[in-house]
């Protein structure tokens, strides 16, 4: 089939390079623009721009997906049908309608669950202990398209999204190409979604990550896991901001008293024993602002920090 591929972050690009040595051919790429990065601000490419020119690819980047000029230049295209992953702009039924066999999302969630910007650091925020790909045929809403194929993958109890991220893009790669043989071949049988039993998977921003010490072991244990590699779980040591990047449920405490968000032990090579609103958890990776990521075992070497220490009272953005 003639494909015109629509994505842009790195998760796109195993689905982009499983297409590029399949059958199909990508008649374009179209991605967002490309934005200033860095502390240099220089222009940074998106992956599946990337990607797109060392194949000689044709790409395509408009600032806004509704210019005229722009659905002019997808309709003489003629695609048979276009594939739209983590693209980053809502498609209008101007530009569904132009394929003859559709538009074909590929999402990162057991639809109808976790619609929206960012399913697979909820997933894990949310404690869910699988989630996977859905590929749907699109409409005009967020993710409410009939659905086509599902592969479920299991969410390990220590997993971070930055894992999950990279188990889901290599399994969206599999999922689509499936899913276009069974376009190809008329086999699709798609499932209309229960709307009631959706739930919304919201942008992330940076206050995500901060660590409510009142809430159970459970919760900031996957609030933690969630969040990394970004935003990032955060909270604050002796009036500095804290990232926390590892920690884990330390059951052996789970019933003494404390206040949250009290360091009740420091054992070595294994962490900081730290109290919350329901058990306790273990801190062994941290950050503190303008260094690098480090074990609770080497911050203590240089930084003295007493049994019975708070984390988290002050004010920290």
């Amino acid at each position: 089939m003639n494909i015109v591929f629509m994505g842009t972050p790195d998760f796109a690009v195993p689905s982009l390079s499983a297409l590029i040595k399949s059958k199909h051919k990508i008649l374009s790429v179209i991605t967002q623009p490309d934005r200033p990065s860095g502390r240099g601000k220089k222009l940074k490419m998106p992956p599946v721009k990337e990607v797109a020119l060392e194949h000689n690819i044709q790409v395509l980047q408009p600032k806004k997906i509704r210019e005229e000029s722009f659905i002019s230049s997808l309709k003489a295209l003629k695609p048979d049908i276009i594939v739209v992953i983590a693209y980053g702009q809502i498609l209008p039924k101007e530009i569904l309608t132009i394929p003859e066999k559709g538009c074909v999302n590929v999402h990162a969630s057991l639809l109808p669950a976790y619609r929206g910007a960012a399913p697979i650091h909820w997933a894990i925020i949310k404690g869910e202990k699988k989630t996977g790909i859905t590929t749907m045929y699109m409409d005009e809403g967020l993710d409410t398209g009939d659905m086509i194929l599902k592969d479920e993958v299991e969410i390990k109890e220590d997993m971070t999204a930055g894992e999950l991220h990279d188990v889901l893009a290599n399994l969206g790669a599999k999922t689509l190409l499936n899913t276009l043989d069974n376009i190809e071949n008329d086999k699709i049988i798609s499932i209309p979604q229960d709307h009631t039993m959706h739930t919304y998977a919201p942008m992330l921003d940076k206050n995500v990550g901060k660590i409510d010490w009142s809430q159970s072991a459970d919760h900031i244990f996957n609030l933690i896991r969630g969040t990394n590699p970004w935003p990032g779980a955060f909270t604050e040591l002796l009036g500095k901001k804290m990232k926390v990047w590892k920690a884990g449920i330390f059951d052996d405490y789970k019933d003494v008293s404390g206040k949250p968000g009290e360091i009740l032990q420091h054992i070595p090579h294994v962490g900081w024993i730290v109290k919350t609103g329901d058990g306790c958890i273990v801190i062994s990776q941290i950050q503190m602002p303008n260094g690098k990521r480090m074990s609770v075992d080497a911050f203590v070497l240089g930084n003295q920090i007493q049994k019975g220490t708070i984390l988290g009272q002050g004010r920290c953005e």
